[in-house]
């Protein structure tokens, strides 16, 4: 199984499951039971790729698996050549906001922006000199100019038109500013001046303040803010689509955050973004778009706090009334995740251990029947029934794992009897969820 992980896949699995979060590379390595929704996944990236759009919401209890998924959507998106990007709802950001907290959310998926070639992020500088070369390589073609030749600072307004001009062929909203950053970003980059390179970027990542700074940096007007970065993501959208890639994939985690949001006001504010995405993605308004949003079955089925309390959305994410347990529909926008079961979370555990030997360079003594002992432990336990997670039963198992590495004659069943199973909810949510009951 460990014959094509690599080592530093191996160090991420360990190290971020330790930590309770999700490794950003080799997930594929640890994942079980997810084949279903994995090809169902697979056919909606086609029809991406293939101009249409789609967005999905991942739904599942704390723990259950969703943050994951996002990132196996991510793996299985990077080979099939989309640009992706990841982001966490907060308090701090939002979809829909008047003091900055969209372009918050904004600037992290930019900031999070991901190609094959460099997976874990930070792929944007990377993607706009990619495309600035393949402009100047046909811009040359097209005026019989060498390519040594057409670097010179003589054929810099050739270079600077033939920018605009594209831009404005794929872009609509807010297309001239976008372009004439780039245009700057490519000013920079020809002429090696790394302060303007890095203002341009500054820019197009929504990290400029205020429209003063921007224009004395840059010289342009506007800058990016809460009512235009949609138009921005689309923007880049079909930036990413004109170099030759499917198209792009944005994963959005977390929206337990804007279920938490104390006004309702705000709250329904964020739900229409939602909806506005949603019948973008789905009336055929933007092309190549593939937006994932992860939340619990709260965020979408309370009808106090939740997208079914917004009538409009309730009505397109009900779910199938003919699925069942075992008939289900991968197709439909809200895909459940049912929780594994313990023949999975065996299989899992197993892998786990065989990654952990091969991460530290050991073999520890486990047997299969000491692995269905810990189980065991962990799921007898009081309260295991009510909040025990495949996250914690993961994290506990590689902590004993830890030291028996570090202790090898220490008592096993002993350590499986210290288990204890608490309540991995955040205390906001909890408090909130017990206002709600009163």
């Amino acid at each position: 199984m460990t014959d094509n992980i690599k080592p530093k896949e191996a160090t991420s699995i360990i190290n971020s499951l330790v930590g309770g979060v999700v490794p950003k590379i080799g997930v594929q390595h640890i994942t079980v039971g997810r084949s279903e929704e994995i090809a169902a996944f697979i056919s909606a990236l086609e029809d991406v790729k293939n101009g249409h759009s789609m967005a999905k919401f991942w739904i599942g209890d704390f723990g259950s698996g969703k943050s994951f998924m996002l990132h196996l959507l991510n793996t299985v998106a990077l080979k099939q050549k989309f640009v992706v990007a990841n982001a966490d709802f907060t308090p701090d950001n939002r979809l829909y906001s008047n003091d900055g907290k969209s372009v918050i959310l904004y600037a992290a998926i930019m900031d999070n922006i991901a190609i094959q070639t460099k997976p874990e992020g930070g792929a944007l500088q990377t993607l706009l000199e990619k495309w600035i070369e393949q402009v100047i390589t046909k811009t040359a073609e097209e005026n019989y100019i060498s390519l040594a030749e057409i670097r010179n600072e003589k054929y810099f307004g050739l270079i600077q038109n033939a920018i605009m001009k594209t831009i404005n062929e794929i872009t609509e909203v807010g297309g001239f500013d976008f372009g004439y950053v780039i245009v700057k970003y490519y000013e920079g980059y020809i002429k090696n001046n790394e302060l303007l390179r890095r203002n341009a970027l500054k820019w197009l990542k929504g990290e400029y303040k205020t429209k003063t700074e921007a224009r004395q940096d840059l010289g342009v007007r506007e800058i990016v803010n809460d009512s235009n970065y949609y138009d921005m993501l689309k923007n880049f959208c079909k930036l990413f689509v004109s170099m030759g890639y499917s198209g792009f994939m944005i994963n959005l985690d977390e929206a337990i955050n804007l279920y938490k949001i104390s006004t309702a006001a705000a709250r329904e504010k964020n739900y229409e973004k939602i909806l506005s995405i949603y019948n973008d993605c789905f009336q055929g308004k933007v092309s190549n778009l593939f937006i994932n949003f992860a939340g619990t079955k709260k965020f979408l089925e309370n009808e106090r706090r939740g997208l079914f309390s917004y009538q409009a959305l309730k009505s397109r994410l009900e779910t199938n009334k003919f699925e069942t347990l075992e008939i289900r529909d991968f197709a439909q926008p809200v895909i459940t995740l049912a929780p594994m079961d313990h023949n999975e979370i065996f299989v899992l555990l197993k892998k786990l251990k065989e990654i952990f030997d091969f991460n530290y360079k050991t073999e520890l003594n486990i047997t299969d029947e000491e692995i269905s002992a810990f189980m065991e432990e962990m799921f007898n336990k009081p309260g295991a029934s009510e909040f025990l997670t495949p996250r914690e039963v993961i994290r506990d198992f590689l902590n004993i794992l830890n030291i028996i590495r570090q202790n090898p004659e220490v008592d096993k069943r002993r350590l499986f009897g210290e288990i204890e199973i608490s309540d991995e909810r955040p205390s906001d949510l909890i408090l909130l969820d017990s206002i709600e009951e009163l």
